[in-house]
């Protein structure tokens, strides 16, 4: 299995942002439609978004916007065909944004290549199953003819 490093977990960072402010502007779009909206259901929802944005993607899709865009996915580290469970993915993300940049410096100390966000949630980022493959597994079936 291959695991992807710091620069493409940093682009599915930099997309998930790009994400949450498209997100949040959609949402205030639609709460501009009405006359009347209490400011506690604007803070419920944006922080909503906040917190759940990557939690919910992540445990359901496998993987945050940035994370699909980039070609890498979030699965158990047991089991890397499974996506990790909802608290799980919760934990994952009170974690990361606790340490921030530290938790994710540290993934070149890791043969999987896990932040520390990964290593207490149990889980482990992965590239996409086509980009896992080599040149030679991608030729080993194939049969050359040789013209006789």
């Amino acid at each position: 299995m291959s695991y992807p490093g710091i620069l493409d977990r940093i682009k599915a960072i930099l997309i998930d942002g790009f994400a949450l402010i498209v997100l949040i502007l959609i949402v205030g779009f639609v709460f501009s439609q009405f006359q009347s909206v209490p400011d506690n259901a604007r803070i419920i929802a944006f922080v909503s978004i906040f917190f759940l944005y990557d939690p919910l993607f992540t445990s359901i899709l496998g993987g945050t916007i940035g994370h699909h865009v980039v070609g890498i996915r979030v699965k158990r580290e047991l089991n890397e065909e499974k996506n990790i469970l909802f608290p799980f993915a919760i934990m994952r993300f009170i974690v990361k944004a606790s340490l921030g940049w530290i938790s994710l410096l540290t993934i070149s100390g890791s043969e999987k290549r896990q932040a520390i966000h990964d290593s207490i949630a149990g889980s482990v980022v992965v590239y996409e199953r086509y980009k896992d493959t080599t040149d030679s597994e991608v030729f080993e079936d194939e049969t050359i003819l040789d013209n006789e």
